[in-house]
């Protein structure tokens, strides 16, 4: 009674570039996200894992170092895996390389 009947027209040629611009236009604020956090949070950790690794692997004999769980030491072994750390006069702990979180400037350990 108040609603009338609408019939569509066909215009296909129309219809079909419309609906693939519309496409695009609907994808572009999905990408748009993407690219920016790819650059705000993906690429920063992915360089400090890769900063993180070269320090791990430049870790040698006599280099004072901080470990996750916030011990101070003095690296007296080094192995392909693992490291000795030396946090007392006569106290040696062997802990896994990636156990180090910083490696200190050369004697800041008294």
């Amino acid at each position: 009674m108040f609603i009338s009947n609408a019939y569509a027209q066909a215009a296909p040629a129309a219809a079909e570039a419309a609906s693939m611009s519309s496409t695009l236009t609907s994808m572009l604020p999905l990408v748009l996200m993407f690219v920016v956090l790819y650059f705000i949070m993906i690429r920063p950790q992915m360089k400090k894992q890769k900063e993180h690794r070269a320090m791990i692997d430049a870790l040698a004999k006599g280099d004072e170092v901080v470990t996750a769980g916030g011990m101070l030491g003095r690296i007296v072994s080094v192995s392909d895996g693992a490291l000795g750390v030396q946090i007392a006069n006569g106290v040696e702990v062997q802990m896994q390389r990636s156990a180090v979180v910083q490696v200190l400037p050369k004697g800041t350990i008294k």
